[in-house]
């Protein structure tokens, strides 16, 4: 099986156009055998996205029509590779009992799905974590270092690791270093190597897969995918299920360094 499980669409609120199709034949000309589309879920009701453009997430009345045009495209293409239906859940520390309840209204509709933080909470304000390196060193400051930052977000996937989010909870926990994405951008070196363990050591135990995840490589100020690649072969290493995710917002990127990050691990 040649997987590429993680795939943004037409309907992602900050990513292209392009049409599901591109990403279909792409997928089977380069040989892939499944691929998941996992666009960005709906915000947890209640949440206002922080970001300044308000395009983290979809529109909870573009699910229906998402989930239609994928049902139609798996019959459509059964016979050249395996579609599956998904979504990006974000963990949102506060919103748990939200988060359950969209995914109890639209969980039995889904093949496929990655749990995955972008929001930190901090005194009672939520910030956006990968929206731009300025915003990030800004967010840094306000916690006085960036270590305090690093590990802000690992506790958080820890909780999300750890949070019961009901029967339709994603089981593959998304970009885990996603904290890495603007680390040359700022002089700071932080040694987060036993919060990544200890985040493995957990999605260990509770039976999570890994979305090994190239994006960070193609990111100007990350150059590394997610997690970098000795956190890969120690999570191989320790029994955890690795998911090649392109993390795709265009068609042009689907499997993006798939050779290097992945390669049969």
């Amino acid at each position: 099986m040649k997987q590429d499980a993680h795939i943004h669409s037409p309907f992602c609120p900050h990513g292209t156009k392009d049409a599901f199709e591109l990403y279909i034949e792409k997928a089977i000309q380069h040989g892939f055998t499944d691929i998941s589309f996992t666009e960005h879920a709906p915000a947890p009701h209640g949440f206002i996205d922080s970001v300044p453009t308000r395009d983290s997430f979809l529109k909870y009345n573009f699910i229906e029509p998402y989930i239609f045009e994928l049902q139609q495209l798996k019959k459509q293409y059964a016979h050249d590779i395996s579609i599956k239906i998904g979504l990006e859940v974000d963990f949102i520390e506060g919103f748990e009992k939200e988060t359950t309840q969209l995914l109890n209204d639209i969980g039995s509709s889904l093949d496929d799905s990655i749990l995955s933080v972008h929001f930190l909470l901090y005194e009672k304000n939520y910030t956006c974590i990968d929206y731009s390196s300025q915003s990030f060193i800004n967010f840094s400051e306000q916690l006085g270092s960036f270590e305090s930052v690093y590990s802000l977000y690992y506790k958080t996937v820890q909780k999300s690791i750890s949070a019961d989010l009901g029967k339709y909870k994603p089981k593959r926990i998304g970009h885990p270093t996603l904290i890495h994405k603007f680390q040359h951008a700022h002089d700071a070196l932080v040694d987060d190597h036993e919060m990544i363990e200890n985040t493995l050591k957990l999605m260990k135990d509770r039976h999570y897969e890994l979305d090994v995840n190239s994006a960070g490589l193609a990111k100007q100020y990350c150059l590394e995918p997610y997690p970098p690649q000795r956190y890969i072969l120690m999570a191989k290493e320790m029994g955890i299920p690795l998911v090649f995710g392109s993390d795709a917002h265009r068609a042009e990127d689907l499997h993006q360094y798939y050779d290097k990050v992945y390669n049969d691990k």
